[in-house]
């Protein structure tokens, strides 16, 4: 495996692979249908954001299920207690507690005796209940197990109706994925227009069978009011019920054979049979309503008994409404309601655009990056080209193998990371010339070289991935697919620079035999590198013009403030394609319509706007009529109006997004803490944590400054940030820690210049290649894109000089207090931890 050929054969099939793997991807359609269909589908999933869709985030509504829980609970004790004549006043029943008063205090015992049995009945045998006594009062609270099982459950069972529910609609390929813990994504591609989709998740189609009360109820019989189809109408019904709508095992639209209006036909399962044929024959003569969520839409009067299992529910029904409840009957009801608490379309054209856009722009930095590289390196920046062409063909690889879904936001960082790959090489590539410098040979420069990055490269790797771990783990739809594409991008350039590169360049240099290698560069660069820069005679005015500045951000921020996305702040964005309309026909006509509160401005191509609604209340998004009311009010201006974009974000996500990023930065921040306090001492870490915690408001400042509306595109730019700041400093940190243990006496502020001036070469590449790599999707991605690539050309800015001129001085300032506390600046090494223990008697 040491042998160059070994390990080229072993390389060379790894690539082979992972190209193979991304193949699929690239192929004709008319080449994929002659191949295995397991290889032909072992493609990238387009998000919705590319392919056009439709994304619905529904919450389940938990606490109507707990409440239905404790009233079937308290129903049940209420009928014992007046069997054996007990006594009591009116139960108290919410979704957290059931209260139960009796009017004789010495009975609460035997209440208690008597709720025993049914407490364990509805936990199924354990203690879901925990029972406290107060006076006359027993109050019977559910423990927290118990909710997080029932909410558990809910979730799955909904997730399955829900799918039932739109396989029965005959749409092509929904997702339908769980969402924290009680939400339920839902992933519509193709769909435009998620209105029908929206009532058919929202209704619970919750069935039940009631007889109606009058004169054959019996007195302790407990009666409900229920309204009927007409809103005038109302019913009164007995609470208990006769039969659950989960024994109908069919539905189907019929029409009433003498009448010809459209009715639901219903076959019941044998149980529900047996007890449908027991009511009728038991109560003709008496009405039976049949009740779906709370409403009664026909009371019928058994005429005589039914005893073949079927029946028929007429009502005002038209010919799609029938057969909408004929499919909400077959696919089951929902064990909780389902609220929509987020909805957001893409049009199919704005999709095509986007990739269109990603393509493009991500050629087109990628071209500017190797341009570059093969500039300042010659044929060896070639080398690093071709590792960088592999790496792009592994990445889509493995993304393809995952069966992982590329979205806007993941083709963004997708070309961030083809910025920082190169990151690895330039280090190789100047620790080879360093070597090179020192009179190696070939072989000897190059060994050397790549020993020395090694560690230098994993630390900023490790750094970053920190970052994007967290962007996974708190971010959601579209930004975990960046969070996606960045990490497995930095993971693949790893192996190709270290490992595929080398065997590239050790093929280059066997004909060099001992002779030296020579990388060419920038001349200019090469002498700074050999005469040190005291960069440290500005320590004082680096930290003290950022935090100026850093305070100016933060005074910004609080006014005028940032320009929040609804990501952040709730409310609705519909985007309006409206050719040869200005925007003040449009504002003046959208104020005659009432809409005076909708904010328009201009977006992207002429004729193109966007129309933003405030915050709304969860009901309001939940039936999305404010977007279908402003969408007509459009149109009425401009009747030839599109709408390729529409967004709904409701209060309680918006706020678990901004409470989710706060806590992703604070993690980001101190995983990097404590990190860099492992693998290097605590003041290089403090140093590094501080700078980035000055870095991160200079950039907020800039979004103020700058208009970029902060969303969760935003948070990935500064989660991405984050990453790649502390990956600069590493660098330099790790020259300073070699530089300390080759000679610890050297004055600390000396050792700070000679560590910067070392790596200025790979800070100043590095920054531009990634610099370039983003450029043409910030000219030219549009508003799409703009708060990714926008913060990410002024954080590498930032980033790159924060290093030089704040974090570079925090350290000598920190280490100097060390030294007059008598500390050391590193901890031993395992090399002179051994050299120690030799040493010792």
């Amino acid at each position: 495996m040491q042998s160059l050929f070994a390990r080229a054969v072993v390389y060379s099939l790894f690539i082979l692979l992972g190209l193979l793997s991304a193949l699929p991807n690239v192929l004709p359609e008319s080449v994929l249908q002659k191949l295995p269909s397991w290889y032909a589908g072992n493609t990238i999933t387009l998000g919705l954001d590319l392919r056009g869709g439709s994304h619905l985030l529904l919450e389940v509504d938990t606490r109507s299920l707990m409440q239905e829980k404790n009233q079937d609970l308290t129903d049940q004790l209420v009928t014992k207690m007046r069997e054996v004549r007990l006594f009591h006043n009116r139960p108290e029943v919410s979704a957290d507690q059931v209260k139960v008063t009796v009017t004789n205090p010495a009975d609460v015992s035997r209440v208690r005796e008597l709720a025993k049995p049914l407490l364990e009945a509805a936990s199924n045998g354990g203690r879901g209940y925990r029972t406290d006594e107060q006076g006359a009062t027993l109050t019977f609270t559910p423990g927290k197990e118990y909710v997080q099982k029932l909410e558990k459950d809910a979730v799955e069972r909904s997730l399955e109706v829900v799918r039932r529910r739109l396989n029965e609609t005959g749409l092509v390929d929904p997702t339908i994925t769980r969402q924290g813990s009680d939400g339920v994504l839902v992933q519509l591609p193709g769909v435009d227009d998620p209105g029908y989709i929206r009532q058919l998740l929202g209704t619970t189609a919750k069935m039940t069978f009631h007889l109606v009360a009058d004169g054959n109820s019996r007195s302790e019989t407990r009666v409900i009011t229920l309204p009927g189809e007409n809103s005038t109408e109302r019913y009164q019904l007995e609470a208990r019920v006769a039969l659950e709508g989960q024994h109908i095992s069919d539905a189907q639209l019929g029409f009433h054979q003498n009448t010809n209006e459209p009715v639901v036909n219903f076959r019941l399962d044998t149980e529900g049979a047996r007890r449908f044929a027991d009511i009728t024959t038991n109560n003709i003569g008496r009405p039976f309503a049949i009740v779906l969520d709370g409403k009664v839409i026909t009371a019928p009067v058994i005429r005589s008994a039914i005893t073949g299992g079927s029946g028929e529910i007429s009502g005002n029904f038209t010919s799609a409404s029938a057969n909408d409840l004929a499919l909400l009957l077959r696919a089951g009801a929902l064990p909780a309601p389902l609220t929509v608490v987020e909805e957001r379309t893409v049009g199919p054209d704005l999709g095509s655009d986007s990739i269109a856009m990603g393509i493009s722009t991500g050629i087109l930095g990628a071209v500017l990056v190797f341009i570059f590289m093969v500039g300042i390196y010659g044929r060896w920046g070639l080398i690093a080209c071709t590792g960088l062409a592999i790496n792009i063909g592994l990445v889509f690889g493995i993304l393809s193998l995952f069966g992982a879904t590329l979205t806007l936001p993941g083709i963004a960082g997708f070309i961030l990371s083809i910025g920082m790959a190169v990151d690895a090489n330039i280090l190789i590539n100047e620790r080879i010339r360093e070597e090179n410098n020192a009179g190696k040979s070939a072989y000897s420069a190059l060994d050397a070289g790549f020993k020395r990055a090694y560690s230098t490269i994993l630390d900023s790797n490790i750094t970053s991935l920190i970052a994007i771990s967290l962007l996974f783990l708190f971010g959601s739809g579209p930004v975990r697919g960046f969070a996606i594409t960045m990490a497995v991008g930095l993971l693949i350039s790893m192996f190709t620079a270290i490992s595929v590169t080398r065997v590239l360049m050790e093929w280059r240099v066997r004909k060099l035999r001992n002779a030296p290698l020579q990388i060419s560069g920038i001349k200019l660069l090469d002498r700074i590198s050999n005469s040190p820069i005291n960069f440290m005679r500005g320590r004082i005015a680096g930290p003290v013009v950022s935090i100026i500045l850093s305070l100016a951000s933060v005074i910004l921020f609080f006014k005028p403030g940032m320009e929040y996305g609804i990501d952040f702040s709730g409310g609705s964005v519909v985007e309006v394609r409206a050719p040869q309309t200005s925007v003040e026909q449009l504002r003046e006509g959208l104020r005659k319509q009432d809409f005076s509160h909708a904010a328009i401005q201009e977006f992207g191509e002429a004729g193109n706007y966007l129309i933003r609604l405030p915050s709304q209340s969860a009901e309001q998004v939940a039936s999305g009529a404010p977007v279908e009311e402003l969408k007509k009010a459009v149109q009425s201006v401009v009747p030839g109006a599109e709408f390729p974009r529409v967004e709904m974000v409701g209060p309680k996500v918006s706020g678990n997004f901004s409470d989710a990023t706060i806590l992703a930065i604070l993690l980001a921040g101190a995983g990097m803490l404590v990190y860099l306090w492992i693998r290097f001492e605590s003041h290089f870490a403090v140093g590094a944590t501080i700078t980035l915690a000055l870095d991160l408001t200079k950039t907020i400042g800039f979004f103020v400054l700058a208009g970029v509306e902060f969303n969760l595109t935003a948070v990935a730019a500064l989660l991405a940030l984050i990453g790649y700041s502390v990956n600069d400093k590493v660098v330099v940190f790790d020259r300073m820690r070699e530089y300390i243990r080759l000679t610890p006496d050297k004055p600390l502020a000396d050792l700070l210049n000679e560590s910067i001036t070392s790596t200025l070469t790979r800070t100043v590449f590095t920054s531009v290649t990634t610099f370039l790599a983003i450029l043409p999707m910030a000219i030219a991605g549009g508003d799409a894109v703009a708060s990714f690539a926008l913060p990410m050309l002024f954080g590498i800015v930032v980033g790159t000089s924060s290093s030089i001129f704040i974090a570079a001085p925090i350290v000598l300032w920190l280490g100097e207090r060390r030294l007059r506390q008598g500390l050391a600046q590193l901890r031993p090494d395992a090399e002179q931890l051994r050299r120690e223990l030799e040493q010792m008697p």
